[in-house]
């Protein structure tokens, strides 16, 4: 055989004995055939088989098969992030003249994508009070085809009625589905408490350091697993292995990162519970929250993310005194190991229930760092809400 031709062709090495803790990186667009029956029969292989690349490698099928058995679902596909999650989801299951019900408190830019993308191609997306059970239940027609929920609800962190909103939909053959980053499967697992399908944002907690974006999709009928996954292959929708490695290994230590945010959280709750530039504190774990007790009924914890809305003469002043933050990183997302804090308006997301406290809400997320360098934080921002609002 030609040197050049051995440079390309790969020889067969004995892999027997070798075995490995981390999870091989299986990169392929290409996958060869032993013989022109096999190319031929290929699409016989099913969904579990493997014809090319962008329907996935081993590598995104172990990903996936961890996330299904998390969530105690059949199936699991991926996407390039939470919101092309949420996005293709709606794009394969709702056609022209459908309805989708969406939260009032849903990621914003799932709003804009309703408001935008789904209204030009001819799909009603109308928004709900994620808390008012009779007015969704007037909502629901036989157009609707999907309900939407994100509980808690982003940023203002309402829990809504799962079980009994998923009755609702499906006594209307409507399908449910619910945006679970906040909990993770560790501490909620929507498919158990009625909803048909569940998204992650693999980006925050399973990925854990703030270096890889990706999305899941889970799901406990199969029929809608194919149907979804035939769309994001028309689509042409493929998730990198190397990608999906970096989420294994974030998956490794999910429970004690998720464990450490929680305890730290509460004892920076306490430290900003009292405070008299404080009005509020919204966390599901924290009672006189909205949803506390829905929480207590339905959850298995909390995240170690949380917000606070500040009083009227202290609001204006919340994004300069983040500049005093020295372990708190300025920055949207969650759930890597870096502590973050992040402004977030209300007022112009919502348009159902009008928000009627200050428009600036600040969320935080607590990372990994040491609970008295983020307790010092927290004193240094909220000195300097004190000297500004006292000139």
């Amino acid at each position: 055989m030609n040197e050049w031709t051995q440079c390309v062709i790969t020889p067969a090495v004995n892999d027997e004995g070798f075995a490995s803790l981390a999870v091989p990186v299986y990169r392929a667009s290409t996958i060869p055939f032993a013989d022109a029956q096999a190319y031929a029969t290929r699409r016989e292989r099913g969904e579990e088989g493997y014809s090319y690349g962008l329907y996935g490698t081993p590598t995104s099928r172990t990903l996936e098969q961890k996330i299904t058995q998390l969530h105690g679902g059949v199936r699991t596909l991926l996407a390039p992030s939470g919101q092309a999650a949420i996005a293709l989801i709606m794009l394969q299951l709702l056609n022209q003249g459908d309805r989708v019900l969406i939260p009032d408190t849903v990621y914003p830019p799932v709003r804009d994508f309703a408001d935008k993308d789904l209204t030009r191609l001819g799909i009603e997306a109308r928004f709900y009070d994620p808390t008012d059970l009779a007015a969704l239940t007037a909502l629901i027609d036989d157009r609707t085809r999907l309900v939407w929920l994100e509980s808690p609800g982003s940023t203002t962190m309402e829990v809504q009625d799962m079980s009994a909103i998923a009755d609702l939909a499906h006594q209307r053959g409507a399908l449910v589905g619910c945006d679970n980053t906040w909990a993770s499967p560790l501490y909620f697992k929507p498919l158990r408490h009625g909803a048909d399908i569940v998204v992650e944002a693999l980006t925050k907690f399973f990925g854990g350091h703030s270096d890889v974006l990706m999305g899941s999709v889970t799901v406990k009928d199969p029929a809608l697993a194919t149907q979804i996954r035939a769309g994001l292959g028309r689509m042409g929708v493929g998730i990198s292995p190397d990608d999906c490695a970096l989420v294994l290994r974030g998956m490794e230590t999910m429970a004690l990162r998720m464990d450490h945010g929680a305890r730290v959280a509460r004892r920076l709750i306490e430290r900003l519970q009292g405070h008299r530039l404080v009005r509020n504190i919204l966390y599901p774990a924290l009672p006189g929250s909205p949803g506390h007790e829905l929480w207590k009924r339905d959850f298995n914890g909390a995240s170690g993310v949380f917000s606070v809305v500040f009083t009227e003469a202290a609001a204006p002043h919340v994004g300069p005194a983040l500049d005093v933050l020295k372990t708190f990183a300025i920055g949207a997302s969650w759930g890597g190991t870096r502590s973050l804090a992040a402004p977030m308006p209300v007022r112009a997301a919502r348009s159902v229930r009008e928000w009627t406290e200050p428009d600036t809400v600040l969320r935080l997320s607590v990372g990994l760092e040491d609970e008295d360098d983020l307790a010092t934080d927290i004193d240094l921002f909220l000195d300097y809400l004190e000297q500004r609002c006292n000139m």
